[in-house]
């Protein structure tokens, strides 16, 4: 079996699908790896330590998707990517399924078998697999480390000749993988930290790394399933913003993580709140891309308004392609050995890994949630 390992075209996209160390270990169980020239230089490894680790460098894409099984990346495949597939090949990265609907649509009309890793479960089955998981982590950490930089005070306590410096106070909107490692990172820097999440069960993970977790009753289910923050109503928004006011005004960094998938970011920090902050202060919104989480957000830019410094990074975990990548391939290479069985794909549908994974198949799209999404695609247009 060949699999195939190219390189990333988006413009962002520092990270590869594989590392040579994880080559290394798919070669030693009879798979044939092959690179193209170039995949992972922006990861900060050459073509030569793929050849050591037992890979095959092609120079040219469209030589090395004819000629394999598997193809992986990380971001979704761009259209003259999915023309050079064929009907059969299996497709496994980042596809932004329910968001890039067409693009499913794209791959079960080209035959191709896709997985995409947003869609894996969250059990402890698939936890080594969970990809999301191993990049939000990076984004978290990194995100505070934005909002350190752009902020014009220190983070820690210090108690100098010239008097002593208060702590910053940060405040986390939203406690999943990002927001804990955002908790955890500010804490390290030395900061006061609060957390808000709109799920009561995070309280707990929220306390043990020392930050003070900010309680919003609210009368309403918010946990979706697999344990992901569920959308709330628009009377529960409000509820949360009006609680929240005060913890926002009196914070010098606010990083806000709250994403829903296919669906524009909530609205966590209105206009009113960051009039109210102090002047310096530093907000920096995940879920740039998505819209934002902060009114006046613009996805890749800094903003100031009412001289808060509105920062929303794109894709942050290609900020940090070494370890980024390198846990992307470990995800890869344990999701390719639930699938790999004597050398060769072994499909079982009745696998909720693999039933969840796989959003299209022998020219279907399998997942009811993208076929939704299509639905409203045609519908809005």
């Amino acid at each position: 079996m060949k699999i195939g390992v190219v390189k990333e075209i988006e413009f962002s996209e520092r990270r590869v699908a594989l590392i040579p160390d994880v080559v290394a270990r798919l070669t030693k169980q009879g798979l044939e790896i092959w690179v193209e020239s170039g995949a992972g230089d922006l990861s900060f490894f050459p073509d030569t330590a793929y050849v050591e680790a037992g890979a095959k460098i092609i120079a040219d894409k469209s030589d090395l998707v004819s000629g394999i099984d598997i193809l992986l990346k990380v971001g979704a495949p761009r259209e003259e990517e999915v023309n050079l597939l064929k009907s059969g090949q299996i497709v496994i990265s980042f596809l932004n399924p329910l968001g890039r609907p067409e693009l499913i649509r794209q791959l079960a009309n080209q035959g191709v078998t896709a997985f995409s890793m947003e869609m894996i479960p969250r059990s402890s089955r698939a936890q080594s697999m969970d990809a999301l998981s191993s990049q939000a982590s990076i984004a978290g950490y990194k995100a505070v480390l934005i909002a350190a930089a752009a902020l014009p005070k220190y983070l820690p306590m210090l108690t100098t000749a010239a008097g002593t410096i208060p702590p910053a106070r940060v405040l986390v909107l939203g406690a999943g993988v990002a927001g804990l490692q955002a908790i955890a990172t500010a804490r390290r820097l030395g900061a006061v930290v609060e957390a808000y999440d709109v799920r009561p069960a995070v309280r707990e993970e929220v306390q043990s790394l020392g930050a003070q977790f900010i309680d919003v009753t609210l009368s309403e289910d918010t946990t979706a399933a697999g344990g992901y923050a569920k959308e709330i109503s628009a009377a529960a928004k409000q509820h949360a913003q009006e609680v929240l006011t005060s913890h926002i005004k009196d914070a010098d960094i606010v990083i806000t993580t709250a994403q829903v998938p296919g669906k524009k970011a909530p609205i966590l920090v209105t206009d009113a709140m960051i009039a109210q902050m102090k002047r310096g202060s530093v907000i920096v919104d995940m879920a740039g891309e998505q819209g934002g989480n902060c009114e006046g957000t613009e996805a890749g830019k800094d903003v100031i308004r009412h001289g808060v410094t509105i920062i929303a990074p794109e894709n942050l975990p290609a900020t940090m392609s070494v370890h980024a990548s390198q846990k992307y391939a470990k995800n890869v290479m344990n999701l390719l050995n639930h699938l790999v069985k004597d050398r060769s794909i072994s499909l079982d549908f009745d696998d909720d890994i693999t039933n969840s994974t796989c959003v299209t198949h022998a020219g279907e799209i399998r997942n009811q949630r993208v076929k939704d999404a299509l639905t409203q695609v045609a519908v809005t247009a």
